[in-house]
């Protein structure tokens, strides 16, 4: 086997064991981490330089940013949830906020309707299954975030600012990245924001 062909094993292995661990928070943690970000997030938010902000719907145990998402709206924030367009291609945003309807996307990911006006965020939380404190980030196999963030990075430069969101549990020691991945600015843990460049 080449060092090529382990990488992917060593990460899924990265993955599931991290996914496991999140699997384990009881309920009343998890709500008291979602809560425990908020204003961490509207703070990063601040930064930007414009009031777009990309969040996801939370699904299998994954780090609820719907907190987040209400105190953003509140704050003056447009709020964005990503749609797929196919393997390979990079996420779309479109506004929504909560309680507005939803359509039923691929992989039963739910997500603003195919009507809804696009978004530009300058801002994005995303959903992760492992990371590390330079940024590396092991999602979920599909590669939309790497094509993603690629894309947008390429456009935005600098201006983009990209945070994961995570529960502590879902750190490891290092990532090994491969040359397509993109890492993260920050990442928020119920505990703390780990500046990434400062990693």
């Amino acid at each position: 086997m080449t060092a090529s062909d382990a990488l992917p094993l060593l990460k899924a292995e990265m993955r599931n064991a991290a996914l496991a661990r999140r699997a384990a928070i009881a309920p009343a943690a998890a709500q008291a981490a979602a809560q425990a970000v908020v204003a961490r997030g509207l703070a990063l938010a601040r930064r930007a330089s414009q009031p777009a902000v990309a969040l996801y719907l939370p699904m299998r145990g994954e780090f609820d940013c719907l907190p987040l998402l209400d105190a953003l709206t509140h704050a003056g924030f447009a709020t964005a949830l990503p749609a797929i367009g196919g393997r390979g291609r990079p996420l779309a945003f479109r506004l929504w906020r909560s309680g507005e309807p939803l359509g039923q996307g691929p992989f039963g990911v739910r997500e603003p309707l195919p009507d809804s006006p696009p978004a530009h965020p300058a801002v994005i939380f995303a959903p992760l299954a492992a990371f590390d404190r330079a940024g590396h980030r092991i999602g979920y196999g599909g590669g939309f975030y790497d094509v993603t963030l690629e894309a947008l990075r390429a456009q935005q430069g600098h201006g983009l600012i990209v945070a994961g969101l995570a529960f502590a549990v879902q750190e490891c020691p290092k990532i090994p990245a491969e040359p397509h991945d993109q890492q993260l600015d920050f990442v928020l843990t119920e505990n703390e924001t780990i500046n990434c460049a400062g990693a």
